[in-house]
């Protein structure tokens, strides 16, 4: 590996340190809860949002932007501390509701948006509007408020796309936000934390067999929503298509919860949430073999056989045995219909998708001309 230079590392460190601070400088300098709020996905008829009320201390001082601002921002990032029964209310269009946070902080909000018929029938960002009431026992008088994105398909959407991020879009190694962000920022090695092909492969899924689908891209992660903000920028260096990024559980060491929340049968649960609310609409599963993705995905088969339409599983375990499991797997998923694909490579789910019509060849091409650079 070639290591940076000084002016580089320097430059490479400015970046980011500025983007450690960006979130607790959006909330500005005094002191006060902020809201954090995460893309959120939906359909025309319901709509899903995960956000996080934080309180955190002010700067106390009036400093430039520069190095020791964003110091001082990080450490307010670092100490800040989720919120409980924070009052908000949530507006997507002409709809509303309530929401109470949790022990934690966290809101989930699902809306029923039937009533928002004006909508156009092309894929678009909604923005969602966030009001968080006054807390009264904290002295506080006026409201905080806030927007958030929300994806919404087009009217005839024909597929959806759910993806494991860990092992499956990038290195497990990179998972760690540090090693990530000096990666990102410092080496710019993208290419050395996303695995050959996929990028492309993604943009061929997400515009899927006429060029022009626009799918919905939803990722999940075993990480802790902490990394939410690094994924984001490698998504958006790699052009992998944006989506919602969801995330399995909160295991951050914290004064709050200094242990981690077990994660079992919770990346199922999001799923067959994603299902419910693209209703009828067939998805195409994207995991890796180092996990229980196989495991996970051959159920939601049993328990939606005509849902999925194909499974993708990047081969990255050692040993015979899993290969043998797995392989026990896909004849099972494939007497319901769908085919489980176990492979290393991302030309070879890209043959697969094309053959069944899920992209289209101008999408393969650049899947296999960017795995040969690559290779």
């Amino acid at each position: 590996m070639n290591l940076p230079t000084p002016r580089r590392l320097y430059h490479g460190l400015r970046k980011m340190l500025r983007f450690l601070a960006r979130p607790a400088r959006r909330g500005g300098h005094r002191a006060g809860r902020v809201i954090q709020t995460y893309r959120g996905y939906g359909s025309r008829r319901s709509v899903f949002l995960i956000g996080r009320v934080f309180r955190q201390p002010g700067l106390g001082l009036n400093l430039r932007e520069g190095p020791v601002d964003d110091v001082l921002n990080i450490i307010r990032r670092t100490v800040r501390w989720g919120v409980h029964d924070a009052h908000l209310t949530v507006t997507v269009g002409a709809v509303s509701v309530d929401v109470i946070t949790d022990r934690d902080g966290y809101f989930h909000v699902t809306l029923d948006v039937e009533a928002n018929r004006d909508w156009p029938d092309q894929a678009f960002w909604q923005q969602a509007r966030l009001r968080l009431h006054p807390g009264h026992r904290e002295g506080e008088q006026e409201p905080v408020e806030t927007s958030a994105d929300i994806y919404i398909p087009p009217r005839d959407l024909d597929c959806a796309v759910i993806s494991d991020i860990d092992d499956t879009v990038i290195y497990t190694g990179v998972a760690s936000k540090l090693t990530m962000m000096y990666q990102l920022f410092v080496l710019k090695a993208r290419h050395r934390t996303a695995f050959p092909g996929v990028s492309a492969f993604y943009r061929a899924l997400f515009h899927g067999d006429t060029g022009e689908r626009r799918r919905p891209m939803l990722y999940v992660s075993r990480g802790p929503w902490s990394i939410y903000d690094v994924l984001e920028e490698f998504f958006h260096l790699n052009r992998i298509p944006h989506g919602p990024i969801l995330f399995l559980r909160e295991w951050g060491v914290t004064l709050q919860r200094p242990l981690p929340i077990r994660a079992k049968d919770h990346k199922a649960m999001l799923i067959r949430r994603m299902l419910a609310i693209y209703d009828q609409v067939p998805f195409v599963l994207i995991g890796d073999s180092g996990q229980r993705d196989p495991e996970v995905y051959a159920e939601l088969v049993d328990e939606f056989p005509d849902r999925i339409r194909a499974i993708y599983i990047r081969h990255v375990h050692r040993g015979t045995g899993r290969d043998r499991a797995i392989q026990a797997l896909a004849e099972r998923t494939a007497a319901r219909g769908c085919d489980m694909v176990l492979t290393r490579d991302s030309l070879e789910m890209a043959q697969h998708a094309f053959r069944h019509g899920y992209i289209a060849r101008d999408g393969l091409e650049e899947v296999r001309a960017d795995c040969r650079r690559r290779g």
